[in-house]
Order: C-alpha cells, then sequence, then structure tokens
C-alpha cells in the first residue's frame, strides 16, 4: 500500500510539514540546499531507522529543536499509522506502529520496503562488499522469514569465536563449540542467500536490458568462503592464522554481490551514466521481486534523478517505473527535466520546496495531474 500521509517536524532546515502524497509518482524540484534531499531523508528515517547521510541521528534533527518526530500512514482499510521519535540526547528511536510502541527496528523495515538511488548507490559497484551484502541481504530478509533469526544467531556464534581467538589461551573446546554453531547457521544463510541470488538473477536482467542492453554483464555471488571445502574444516585449519589476524577470516560476513563485464569490474568499464543505469537497474529489480514474491510494493526515493542520464534514458527510466505502478519520490533542481516524461494516465504529484528567508525549506504543492 502506498503512502497517504507524511507529518515532518524537527527534520534538519525543513519546515515542520504535513501533506498527502500521490500514489504513485511524486516530483520534488527545487533550488540546492532548499530540502528535497531531506524530504527523502525523513522518509529513509521513517522506513529504515536511520538516515543516508550520516551515521548520526542527531546531525538529522534541526538545530533549533529538540527531537525529531516523523509520521506516515499507508492507504489500506483500516490504515496503517506508524512513527519514529528520536530526542536529541536520547540513543534511541522510539518506534510505533498502529499507536502501539515497538522495539524491533525490523517491524519498522518489514512495514515500509524501500530502495534508495542517490549518488552513494554507486557504491554497490564501486564500494567494498559490505554494501553489496546489505543489498543482499534486505531482498532475502524480505522473502524469507527465518532469514533474520539465522544471520543474529550466525553474527552472535562469530562474535564468540572472536572473541575466544584473541584471548592470551585459546579455549579449544568451546571454540569448537561456537564453530559448530556459526558452520550451523552460516549454511542456512548461505542456502537463503543462493535460492534469493537464482531468482533475483533473471529478474535483473529483464530490467537491465529494458533500461540499457549490456550484453556480457553478470552478477557473481559468491558465499565467503570457499566453495569446494567444508567451512568446518577451514574453520579447524585457520585457527591459529585466525588467532594471528584476531578474526575470522572466512564465512557468511565475507560473502559479496559481484557485478562484472566482460570479466572485469563493471565500474572499470562503464561510463557514469552506464553505472546508474546498473544501480538501478538493481534497485528497480528488488522491488520487483519483492512484489513477486509477497504481492508487497516497495517505496523508490530517487535523488536528482537526471543526473548523469540523457534524455532519452530519463525517458525510458520513467517509463520502466510507470510500468511498475509502484510509489516513488523523485527530486531533481529543474522541473522542466522530468515534468514532460511521464504518460498522461499516470498519476503524477508535483511540489516545490522554497527556502524561506529564515533559510527553511517550505514545501508547496505545485499541481496534480491524475488519469
Amino acid at each position: 500500500m502506498p503512502l497517504d500521509r507524511l507529518a515532518f517536524q524537527g527534520l534538519r532546515n525543513l519546515q515542520s510539514i504535513d501533506f498527502k502524497p500521490g500514489p504513485r509518482i511524486n516530483l520534488v524540484t527545487g533550488d540546492n540546499g532548499s530540502g528535497k534531499t531531506s524530504l527523502l531523508e525523513g522518509v529513509h528515517v521513517l522506513g529504515m531507522g536511520r538516515s543516508f547521510r550520516t551515521r548520526h541521528m542527531r546531525h538529522v534533527i534541526s538545530h533549533d529543536a529538540e527531537s525529531i518526530v516523523l509520521h506516515g500512514r499507508l492507504a489500506g482499510d483500516p490504515p496503517l499509522p506508524f512513527g519514529v521519535r528520536r530526542h536529541r540526547d536520547e540513543s534511541e528511536l522510539d518506534i510505533r506502529l498502529s499507536g502501539e510502541r515497538v522495539n524491533r527496528l525490523s517491524r519498522l523495515v518489514e512495514t515500509l520496503p524501500l530502495q534508495l538511488i542517490n549518488p552513494d548507490a554507486f557504491r554497490l559497484l564501486e564500494g567494498p562488499p559490505g554494501g553489496r551484502r546489505e543489498f543482499l541481504d534486505w531482498g532475502v530478509f524480505h522473502v524469507k522469514h527465518e532469514f533474520l533469526g539465522a544471520w543474529q544467531r550466525a553474527r552472535r556464534a562469530l562474535k564468540h569465536r572472536n572473541a575466544l581467538l584473541r584471548h592470551g589461551r585459546m579455549d579449544e573446546n568451546s571454540l569448537s563449540v561456537w564453530e559448530h554453531e556459526f558452520v550451523h547457521w552460516s549454511e542456512r544463510i548461505d542456502a537463503m542467500r543462493g535460492e534469493w541470488v537464482d531468482a533475483f538473477l533473471p529478474v535483473f536482467d529483464e530490467t537491465l536490458a529494458g533500461l540499457m542492453p549490456l550484453p556480457g554483464l553478470q552478477l557473481r555471488y559468491s558465499r565467503g568462503w570457499d566453495k569446494r571445502r567444508e567451512l568446518g574444516e577451514i574453520l579447524r585449519q585457520g585457527r591459529s592464522v585466525d588467532r594471528q589476524m584476531g578474526f575470522t577470516q572466512q564465512g557468511p560476513q565475507r560473502a559479496d554481490l559481484a557485478v562484472r563485464l566482460d570479466r572485469r569490474p563493471a565500474v572499470e568499464v562503464l561510463s557514469r551514466g552506464q553505472q546508474k543505469l546498473v544501480v538501478s537497474a538493481l534497485k528497480l529489480a528488488q522491488g520487483r521481486l519483492l512484489e513477486a514474491a509477497t504481492e508487497r510494493k516497495c517505496l523508490y526515493l530517487i535523488d536528482d534523478l537526471p543526473a548523469e542520464l540523457d534524455n532519452a534514458h530519463r525517458r525510458v527510466f520513467c517509463h520502466w517505473l510507470e510500468s511498475m505502478h509502484c510509489q516513488a519520490f523523485i527530486t531533481s533542481v529543474d522541473h522542466d527535466a522530468l515534468a514532460d516524461l511521464w504518460q498522461p494516465a499516470t498519476p503524477v504529484a508535483m511540489f516545490h520546496v522554497k527556502r524561506s528567508p529564515s533559510g527553511e525549506g517550505q514545501l508547496a504543492p505545485l499541481e496534480r495531474q491524475t488519469s
């Protein structure tokens, strides 16, 4: 179900806002520094419990506010209200679903599946494996209900094994116990990841072909340890080296989803515009697979869509969003760069963010176009 209401208070340089977004395409335009990206950031915090611009939530709070309060409502019968609050001098989010306080962030992530396409998304290609693991695990989490529990148990066993490795004297019996636990859950994680990748690949290939055909581009999943050997054997034989390093070198915490073109890292071959389309295909395919597996829609946050793309590829991208019948929030400095790229039957809501004399961003609807 799409969001049919958003209300933000204390969010960076934005004035308090309370508005009804459109169920499909929402275009947000304005000058640099007006607050467009802050609006996307608010939706991201509302769905993920964290910002995509900073690791410290206190930096998301307006300098003259004591807290940030973000509310959303998903359309439905009945509608589902939810929200988060964070005080400047506290370290935890207060999360509410239908008025009830919840303690697990995973409940929030389940409520509002979302994908972000912004300049940082290039890290999927050029960054370290951690970002690609996060992308992979987001997909598995939303379609494999047992994944979160397996991941938590594997992480706990890994933490205990690493702690034992760093002790002055290694406790062989305790090490064996935690290795057995780690191997069990690691194999479950790998199986679920592998199943998800098998389902994801054809959806990604189709999406990429629609945006920009790139023959020879491949995704390759590596599980994080030698595929020819059992993880238990690797851990036992690697204890000495792992002890010297102070951590476990192989396991699902080292998995990767490499993107290659003609056997070379894609980032070394593709132009910046091509990279953006590959990253976009990865993100859009995530949502398409989520819908196919769960019949739930994914929300897309797209910051500065026109950047890196010529007009033809902007149009192709927009047509893909239209065909997915999803809800999206899209920012652009230039209103005209996106306003005329949509089919007449596509509902498009347009908003403008303008800086007030005090420097705060004010959100105002421009026009609303519906079928």
